[in-house]
């Protein structure tokens, strides 16, 4: 059984958790060990990395610290689980990947798309994922579930206009990717979001 990678992306506040797990357990039902890990995180080092990154005392962090640390957590990350389990034939599932930070701190902090790709070719090597599903959701809506739920990080404290980057960005790469990234709007129900995935999942794995 050939590895199965699936990236779910979208702004702060847009389901994604719940879209995961609905997503595992229907993997799971068509034969597939899953695993689910998330970004920044998902082993000892990357989230020791991840609480820095989201620390909210740590507002000084230059632009280019953050894009590095964040592409040193997904080194890891790669290294020790998602290759491995793509290896054993296993259906990979990662809350965010490289696309968050084409994203945040390509298009958010203006530090250029193509930077951020090329700064993560070392990070990922030939791990790319198939199929990456945006949750797309307006900016103010996200920020506004988000601060319903949680204490926010150091990247949720961010102003609404950076917020709006972020998800003009997404748009974007939708755009210019359209064969891997699929964006679904996420103020559907969570059964009509759910079935639009796996009709994606469907198409690209299960023919």
């Amino acid at each position: 059984m050939e590895g199965i990678f699936i990236t779910i992306e979208g702004p702060d506040g847009s389901g994604k958790t719940t879209q995961i797990e609905l997503l595992r357990e229907y993997l799971e039902k068509k034969g597939y060990d899953s695993v689910v890990t998330r970004e920044p995180g998902g082993t000892v080092i990357s989230e020791a990395i991840r609480e820095i990154i989201l620390n909210p005392e740590y507002k000084e962090m230059s632009y280019m610290t953050e894009l590095l640390l964040y592409a040193a957590a997904r080194a890891q990350l790669v290294n020790q689980i998602i290759r491995p389990a793509l290896i054993e034939g296993k259906a990979v599932i990662c809350d965010r990947f490289v696309e968050s930070s084409a994203v945040y701190q390509g298009i958010g902090r203006g530090l250029g798309v193509s930077t951020v790709y090329e700064v993560n070719n070392y990070a990922l090597g030939e791990v790319k994922p198939k199929l990456t599903i945006f949750m797309d959701l307006d900016a103010e809506d996200g920020i506004k579930r988000k601060k319903n739920q949680t204490e926010l990080d150091r990247m949720e404290q961010e102003d609404i206009e950076f917020h709006k980057r972020v998800v003009e960005g997404y748009r974007k790469l939708a755009e210019l990717y359209p064969e891997r990234i699929v964006p679904i709007d996420a103020t559907l129900s969570v059964e009509d979001i759910h079935s639009r995935i796996v009709s994606e999942v469907e198409k690209r794995f299960f023919k």
